[in-house]
């Protein structure tokens, strides 16, 4: 156990890189002269960072050691922190953020290798612990950062971190084991990186979770970028720190689903994704009185999180199955997705309130619930004429191994 505890800091501490300066936009671009339009860039290029190392970066960890390569990167992101936290302009501070940016991908790297080291039979509660740190990385970075910055200024939200990240480093490398399985070294770097589109064509489950991914992702994307509008507007007019305690909620939910990896070991994935998915459509009937009243927008918040945290456990375990050697790419591959449902989700969100108001939000946000229904019933479908059929390939291994589990 303490062997995922430990991937679990250092996964939520590394994914929590990329959300540090969201709350403080504002005292950055007072400090470096930067106007309002351009702030935005922020965002943008750290995000883009991440899928770039997403691509590039996380399917290294079937070439290389990949103790070697998460220090490697957990301390990379420490020096991107730096350089955010002593950037003197504009140019700099970007420049930094998408190294920021790039380094994170790590968490992917780390996750993937929790999941290869772990037994069989633990693997999907393994997968639930490091997951569970990741999305306390999410959900709390902002809180974190914005408390720090009032406390000590906007640099040391970002030099603090630096220093845990070089702190994390040397410890990942001293105290993780070498991965003790085959690399998929016969593979070339270029099959590797393009590997996202072969699985997606080929591979069934991979296909399947991945697309509930996206759906999952915009979800949680429309609800995260856009909740601080209503809450900031009248009647509430919530200030930063205020708004960024409902992130504790949406921790409190994400902790809750802890135990799906439990349920997935037992072959329970099935149950778990149809209920997690009912759940998340409801979640927004709730998220839509945000205008009207705290205590059900709090409610639909832990629901949300909760259904996207145990359904996304239960994505990674059935993904990863088939063949311990593609781990990283398979991983990577399918957080691609996860970072255009965030992205895209939080920007369709933003430009809907702008237009029509949060109740066109959560229509979109229960539309994606709605897809993501769809893609699961239609996948279930097939299952029940084809059978079990074994097949020699990894896409094979990846249904045939999951059979009753990947519905």
């Amino acid at each position: 156990m303490g062997f995922a505890l430990l991937l679990a800091t250092a996964g939520g501490l590394s994914v929590a890189n990329v959300y540090y300066a969201q709350p403080l936009l504002e005292q950055i671009g007072g400090a470096l002269h930067v106007s309002a339009g351009s702030l935005g860039l922020t965002t943008g290029v750290t995000q883009l960072g991440y899928l770039v190392g997403l691509i590039l970066l996380v399917p290294l960890g079937d070439l290389v050691d990949q103790r070697r390569l998460i220090s490697w990167l957990t301390l990379v992101a420490g020096v991107g922190l730096a350089g955010a936290g002593f950037a003197d302009g504009p140019v700099e501070f970007f420049a930094a953020c998408a190294v920021v940016g790039l380094a994170s991908a790590v968490v992917q790297v780390i996750v993937a290798y929790g999941a290869v080291l772990s037994p069989v039979e633990q693997r999907g509660r393994v997968i639930g612990v490091v997951t569970s740190g990741v999305v306390l990385g999410i959900l709390l970075a902002r809180t974190v950062s914005g408390l720090v910055a009032a406390a000590l200024g906007w640099r040391a939200a970002f030099l603090l971190p630096a220093v845990l990240m070089v702190v994390m480093a040397v410890t990942v490398n001293r105290l993780l084991p070498r991965r003790r399985r085959a690399v998929a070294a016969s593979v070339s770097y270029l099959r590797l990186i393009s590997s996202v589109f072969t699985l997606t064509a080929r591979d069934r489950v991979f296909r399947t979770r991945s697309l509930l991914a996206l759906f999952l992702f915009g979800c949680f994307g429309a609800l995260w970028g856009s909740v601080a509008l209503p809450l900031s507007a009248a009647p509430w007019q919530l200030s930063t720190s205020q708004i960024g305690l409902f992130g504790i909620a949406g921790a409190a939910g994400a902790l809750s689903a802890s135990g799906a990896g439990r349920l997935a070991d037992r072959g329970r994935a099935p149950v778990v994704t149809g209920v997690t998915l009912v759940l998340l459509l409801l979640s927004w009937a709730a998220i839509g009185a945000a205008p009207f009243s705290l205590t059900l927008l709090t409610l639909g918040i832990v629901v949300l999180d909760f259904a996207g945290q145990a359904l996304h456990v239960t994505n990674q375990h059935l993904i990863v199955a088939g063949d311990p050697a593609a781990t990283s790419r398979v991983i990577g591959g399918y957080m691609v997705y996860y970072s255009i449902g965030t992205g895209g989700g939080a920007i369709v969100a933003t430009s809907l309130y702008s237009a029509y108001g949060w109740g066109a939000v959560c229509s979109f946000g229960a539309a994606l619930a709605v897809l993501a229904l769809v893609v699961w019933s239609l996948d279930l479908l097939p299952e029940a004429t084809r059978g079990v059929r074994a097949r020699g390939s990894h896409t094979g291994a990846c249904a045939t191994g999951n059979v009753g589990r990947n519905g």
